[in-house]
């Protein structure tokens, strides 16, 4: 067997780790409970169970590639290295200044979240560069020298350097490295000009900080799982997905870890996409519901929506603005604290609040019986019938329904005068209401409607809300697909090898200088090809261009993509009439007589897509084979229905399951309320529609 077919894909989640095993089409999964104290024992476990199934050895593993929660996870926590901020004179409260806006503009008690760093760990030194990259004051080492000294007495492992407008001019930033090597060798150094070299120096000092502030960590966990995966006899690639929805090699991944934040749900939006390219779907709807955390992402043209600037750790109420904003390539998609363990309680005006506290894996909801009291969102599903508590996870963990109904009343009952089925169903639909509520503002913010979407569902917990969420939306068709429970690992295996550089210099249509353009785009894409050619030294290589764009006097750009062409033969008017049309689809009208403004240029370096297969999709042909009978609460009628089981396992191409009904498999389980029906799709696919 040729042991470049056999791929390995991992996802560490906050509750489960993920291991999809590829061999000549053949695809073997697992989930097994998050080890946090040293997260490669669970990738060795999950590993090895799936080398069984599939009957090889580890050795035979041609390629693996790697999505982790961790990075994102040690920011929220603030687990990072002793870290230091190396700033310019007058800038060294930046950090803790943010924007001055109130992400909460009524809220009289309204508490910012604290920085990464406190004061006392933020440096200052002299020299100055100007909005133009022009050097108004030196820097010097004998400026540099006497603070590198401070630091070193202080003992600190890693140390970022963000100095103003470096971003057009990092000589400064240069020197201070140089210094930093000399006097402090061990130390680890992130420049804001390498890791995000892009304009807004909050953003680009949050970011190099957060960079810094994990990369020991990730450093630390990555030589570690190489050397275990070397002593199971692995002798294959290790890649990382980052969090833009591409690969990269595991030093780059080193060096700039906070590239990582939101790899896993990156690898999930990156598997809707393939299955909408199979399905030939143009607009999609990713739901992708873990045990932590829910993503939503809007998928066009079967490409995932892309951002450079997201917020990690939103301490309110996961509300924009309250989290630390990280600048770099990344998939856009809202992410709302309602996972599998999510737990829930009544606040002071007597609701049900669920999040974004999670039960994780450790102790994990009550009914996992680990020593978890508090009610989590898979208890409510226990309770409302829509999971078999001597079947969860393929029967590898046993639940217990009684304390899921003592969690359920000791916390949310006795405080509203309610049973444990009616706390349930409070606590379903309250996590339903808010996932569907985020998915309505994503889609208006971004002038979609999401009626004329198809919902792919994936994760552990989103096959059994994913139904409930449809019929909140009005979306009509829900998708999901094979491996819908380990979703995001199998979307590492069918990401391209990618890089996005961007760099961010300032150029009005007025002063339009298309030599410079040419120039500034050519290094860029000689950039991100050196990343990508890290990976894979012989791939076919694409690039893909973005600029961004905005009317003077605004604060934000829109991105406008051009062809290869467009990129390197500037025009004016291709810009400006590119610009004009975007912004037209965006707000409905261009504004007459205002010069537009370039901020941000972008070069995306990627291996060609794979090739998607279409599906002959079936219209249904027979009944599905029934395997019992189970109660199961329908919150649209507000009572418990007589549903059926269906085993996945059981069903082939155009078998119809009716609602109400629950699918089973190991992974996870799909409920299909009673105003929808189910058919199993040549692929494997679950296809939930509307009943004629």
């Amino acid at each position: 067997m040729a042991q470049h077919s056999i791929r390995l894909g991992v996802d560490i989640g906050g509750t489960f780790t993920d291991v999809v095993l590829e061999v000549e089409g053949q695809s073997f999964s697992t989930k097994v409970l998050t080890t946090y104290v040293a997260p490669e024992n669970a990738i060795i476990d999950g590993m090895s169970q799936v080398c069984a199934k599939a009957g090889i050895t580890a050795s035979q593993i041609g390629q693996i590639i790697h999505g982790t929660t961790l990075a994102t996870n040690a920011l929220i926590e603030r687990r990072g290295a002793k870290t230091a901020l190396i700033t310019t004179e007058g800038f060294r409260d930046v950090i803790e200044m943010r924007t001055e806006s109130r992400f909460e503009q009524y809220d009289l008690n309204l508490n910012l979240p604290e920085p990464l760093l406190p004061r006392y760990m933020r440096y200052t030194v002299p020299g100055r560069v100007d909005a133009t990259g022009a050097i108004l004051k030196e820097l010097t080492r004998a400026d540099i020298e006497p603070v590198v000294e401070q630091i070193k007495s202080a003992g600190y492992e890693s140390i970022a350097v963000g100095l103003i407008h470096s971003y057009l001019n990092d000589d400064h930033e240069q020197l201070v490295r140089d210094v930093l090597a000399e006097q402090m060798p061990e130390a680890m150094v992130s420049l804001s000009s390498e890791v995000s070299p892009q304009m807004r120096e909050y953003e680009r000092f949050n970011t190099v900080v957060a960079n810094a502030y994990i990369k020991p960590l990730m450093k630390s966990y990555l030589g570690r799982l190489e050397g275990r995966l070397r002593n199971e006899g692995v002798d294959c690639n290790i890649f990382l997905m980052h969090s833009g929805g591409g690969i990269i090699s595991l030093e780059n991944a080193a060096d700039f870890p906070v590239r990582l934040v939101e790899s896993g749900p990156a690898g999930g939006a990156v598997f809707a996409a393939h299955i909408a390219a199979r399905y030939g779907l143009d607009k999609v709807l990713s739901f992708d519901m873990g045990g932590t955390t829910a993503k939503i992402c809007l998928i066009k043209d079967q490409t995932p929506k892309t951002s450079r600037v997201f917020e990690v750790a939103r301490t309110y109420r996961f509300k924009k603005g309250s989290g630390m904003p990280i600048s770099i390539p990344v998939i856009d998609m809202v992410e709302i604290g309602a996972g599998g363990g999510s737990l829930a309680h009544v606040d002071a005006m007597r609701q049900i609040r669920v999040g974004p506290e999670s039960a994780g894996s450790e102790p994990g909801p009550a009914c996992y019986g680990r020593g978890g009291e508090k009610p989590a969102v898979t208890d409510a599903d226990l309770i409302l019938g829509k999971l078999d508590g001597d079947n969860f996870a393929g029967g590898s963990i046993k639940l217990h329904a009684d304390s899921s109904a003592t969690a359920l009343t000791t916390h949310l009952g006795d405080a509203l005068d309610m049973d444990a089925t009616t706390s349930a169903f409070g606590l379903a639909e309250v996590v339903d209401e808010n996932m569907a509520n985020a998915a309505r503002v994503h889609a208006v913010e971004n002038g979609e409607d999401l009626s004329e979407y198809t919902m792919i569902a994936f994760g552990g917990a989103a096959p059994l809300h994913a139904g409930r969420l449809c019929e909140k939306l009005g979306v009509s068709r829900l998708l999901v697909p094979e491996g819908a429970g380990v979703g995001s690992a199998i979307g590492f295996l069918r990401a391209p090898f990618s890089f996005e550089a961007n760099r961010s210099v300032y150029m009005t249509l007025d002063s339009f200088d298309g030599e410079k353009i040419k120039s500034l785009l050519a290094d860029l894409q000689a950039e991100a090809t050196g990343f990508v050619r890290n990976c894979d030294a012989k791939a076919d290589i694409l690039s893909e261009f973005k600029v961004y764009m905005r009317y003077a006097g605004q604060g934000w750009e829109i991105p406008i993509t051009l062809t290869e062409a467009q990129a390197m033969n500037p025009d004016v008017h291709v810009f400006e009439a590119r610009f004009v049309e975007d912004y037209v689809k965006l707000f409905g009208r261009a504004v007459q007589g205002m010069n537009i403004e370039i901020t941000v240029w972008s070069v995306n370096a990627t291996t060609p897509p794979e090739t998607v297969e279409r599906v002959g999709e079936s219209a249904g042909s027979a009944l599905a084979k029934i395997h019992g009978p189970r109660k199961l609460f329908d919150p649209a009628l507000g009572h418990f229905t007589d549903a059926t089981v269906v085993l996945r396992e059981d069903m082939t191409a155009g078998d119809i399951a009716n609602g109400p009904a629950a699918i089973t498999e190991d992974e996870t389980t799909i409920i299909i309320p009673a105003s929808r029906h189910a058919i199993r799709q040549p692929d494997g696919c679950i296809d939930v529609r509307v009943k004629g």
